[in-house]
């Protein structure tokens, strides 16, 4: 989920059962503090788009598509990373694909997020991965993105690393790894701080938030009160508040079926 500062608009995706195809949507808190019914963001209508992360201004969001270059005859192998901007008038402005070194035609990249230095950070498989899908940083130097750098054995293993979520002010971030050996289940989540310029060996996020089943898609809100993330738990209790307006109960079906369903946690549990 990708709030926007003051939090009265957030992205999120949603992926069919075979995670295959992705859906980025939109909703809009209303006046009367109520979630308007998710649309798709005009810069997503088409193709398969997924992992929004919004600029710690709010004025951009970077996600993945597999959508052509112009000349293309149809949807891409792979995915990289597109950002799009707020116009004038407070509405998203049309999608542009991140240049190389960022992008490699060839490979996938997940889950981009930016820092407010404008640093990148991204999963993907590269040359020099310590195994399978690394995190990597592109650094936002004079108005460029320099080649990505691989953040090194503190967080990467020799399984698969995939989603970053970077603190604005980079000191922490949180990402997931697929059946690492210090894991619970498929997916977990983990997180590493940055003390005197070095990451920290990263380590699994409490138990509770991760599970035998699989925990990905993580976010913090805004005001840093917040950890959202999705989970494949099964689940049987009560859903909490509603926001939906007017009340639609066939929206609660499949809720904790085993498919991802979104999960908020504060972060004083984690100690940040």
């Amino acid at each position: 989920m990708a709030f926007s500062p003051d939090q009265q608009r957030v992205l999120f995706g949603r992926a069919d059962d075979a995670f295959e195809r992705y859906t980025l949507l939109e909703t809009r808190r209303t006046r009367d503090g109520h979630w308007s019914p998710p649309v798709r963001p005009r810069f997503a209508t088409e193709w398969s788009n997924a992992d929004p992360h919004l600029s710690p201004d709010g004025r951009t969001v970077y996600f993945i598509s597999n959508r052509p270059q112009p000349g293309e005859p149809g949807p891409r192998a792979s995915y990289d990373i597109w950002a799009a901007s707020l116009g004038a008038d407070g509405e998203w402005e049309d999608a542009k694909r991140l240049p190389a070194p960022v992008n490699d035609p060839s490979r996938d990249e997940w889950s981009p997020a930016i820092a407010a230095s404008g640093n990148l950070y991204f999963g993907g498989e590269r040359e020099g991965t310590l195994g399978g899908s690394d995190l990597w940083v592109s650094r936002w130097v004079d108005g460029a993105y320099q080649p990505p750098e691989n953040l090194g054995a503190a967080i990467n293993s020799t399984v698969h690393e995939l989603e970053p979520w970077i603190a604005p002010d980079e000191r922490y971030l949180i990402f997931s790894a697929l059946r690492r050996q210090d894991g619970l289940g498929g997916y977990d989540l983990f997180i590493s701080r940055k003390v005197d310029g070095a990451w920290e060996p990263a380590r699994r996020l409490c138990d509770g938030i991760n599970t035998r089943a699989s925990e990905y898609n993580h976010s913090v809100s805004p005001d840093g009160k917040w950890l959202y993330f999705s989970s494949t738990r099964t689940f049987t209790g009560d859903v909490g508040e509603r926001f939906d307006m007017p009340r639609d109960d066939r929206a609660l079906q499949g809720i904790g079926n085993g498919t991802g369903d979104m999960y908020r946690i504060p972060m004083s549990e984690l100690g940040l």
